[in-house]
């Protein structure tokens, strides 16, 4: 099977060992991987912000790039969701753009929807010796409707104990993109919630699908010292977590 990656932004410029944790799961799992070298954003960031007419430019690349692509797996429920619910919004009905971007939409996957409603998998031969906190984001969990792909690969990893974390699926890390920009009060106040919620936890990683929300509640745990790191979901599963150290007093 071969799969073209949609590697995001935030992946490409902030965290690439995500977009390497997801070439080797997709590898192990028996496919070819092909990242078109012509992939840009794929517009959510114009979009979110009220700029149409730039986003509809950035997205005609990303159409461009992926046009001949079979399946096209990201490892995030934000871009991902960009793709398969809103550029029906942003090109015009009835154009052989549109009726380019549906067919893209419908060959378009989350990386964990991919792996277990596509290929089928949940154990993925991952370890971990530690706690683990899922935090559920917004994107992935309200326009995906994905629950259930996380936490059925993360039940499968050896050695971990997952943990639960307080308003998983009703309070948001605060990032919301260009919102933590925009209402940085407001968003601290949140990501403020997010981070007493990991503590209490006492999670040693927090994982998620989305680069955003990790980037976000990183600096939140690092500025506070916490012990927990924020991880993305395709590296724990993928090995490439070192084990937690013992905390201080312990």
């Amino acid at each position: 099977m071969r799969v073209h990656l949609f590697v995001t932004c935030l992946v490409d410029q902030m965290r690439p060992e995500t977009g390497w944790a997801a070439v080797e799961l997709l590898e192990k799992a028996g496919c070819e991987v092909v990242v078109p070298a012509a992939q840009t954003c794929c517009g959510q960031p114009a979009f979110n912000s009220g700029y149409r007419a730039e986003a509809l430019e950035v997205a005609r690349q990303w159409l461009r790039a992926f046009k001949d692509a079979e399946y096209i797996v990201c490892p995030s429920g934000s871009c991902t969701s960009m793709v398969k619910v809103f550029y029906e919004e942003i090109f015009d009905k009835g154009g052989e753009e549109a009726a380019l971007a549906h067919k893209l939409a419908g060959r378009t996957w989350e990386l964990t929807q991919f792996l277990v409603h596509k290929l089928g998998r949940t154990d993925v031969g991952a370890s971990y010796p530690g706690k683990v906190a899922y935090h559920a984001s917004c994107h992935l969990l309200r326009e995906l409707n994905e629950r259930e792909s996380p936490k059925a690969l993360l039940g499968k990893v050896r050695d971990m104990e997952l943990v639960p974390l307080p308003g998983n699926e009703t309070v948001c890390c605060g990032f919301g993109g260009t919102f933590a920009v925009k209402m940085p009060e407001i968003s601290e106040a949140m990501m403020d919630e997010k981070l007493k919620a990991i503590e209490a936890a006492g999670a040693d990683c927090v994982v998620a699908c989305d680069g955003g929300c990790l980037l976000h509640i990183g600096g939140g745990l690092t500025r506070r010292g916490a012990h927990a790191r924020a991880v993305h979901i395709a590296e724990l599963l993928a090995g490439r977590v070192p084990p937690p150290q013992p905390q201080a007093g312990h």
